[in-house]
């Protein structure tokens, strides 16, 4: 093998690391370490995805333009040109909140919940649905994050 011929494979692999982008500074701020708790996150549902810890604004402009949306949501999952999951603080923040749960954890489900669009799961019918939140429930059990979809003692959605 040539010696560029290393040094291109050691880029292309490179680029298809996962890497953690954080786009808006206030996410070290209400999530310590938010770069690392997506990085395991992504490793431990077993994809190669980037990780964008964006905005409300960022995620609002996408979400329009690539699916006709003119809202944020708390996750955009794009799987070409790279895998990329791209996240919205503002709105995980709101959805944490309104669900008592930590900002940390509903950060950590998010991105296994992207993941998992990422390796083929989806959510639009009954069964589907089920099956992937039981493989979110295996993958955060993994990571130390309590069950989403377990009701808390006292607590009414």
């Amino acid at each position: 093998m040539e010696p560029h011929s290393r040094r291109a494979s050691a880029q292309q692999e490179a680029e298809n690391q996962p890497r953690v982008i954080v786009m808006d500074p206030a996410w070290r701020r209400f999530v310590p370490r938010a770069d690392a708790l997506a990085m395991r996150c992504v490793r431990v549902a077993g994809v190669t995805a980037s990780v964008v810890l964006a905005n409300d604004r960022l995620v609002r402009g996408l979400n329009a333009r690539h699916r006709g949306r003119d809202k944020p949501t708390n996750v955009l999952t794009y799987e070409h040109p790279a895998p990329e999951l791209i996240l919205a603080l503002g709105v995980i923040r709101r959805e944490a909140a309104a669900a008592g749960r930590r900002v940390a954890h509903h950060l950590a489900h998010l991105v296994v919940h992207g993941a998992l669009h990422l390796r083929g799961h989806d959510h639009d019918h009954a069964g589907d649905a089920r099956r992937m939140e039981m493989a979110e429930s295996r993958l955060l059990h993994q990571l130390g994050v309590p069950n989403p979809w377990k009701q808390t003692p006292g607590k009414r959605s």
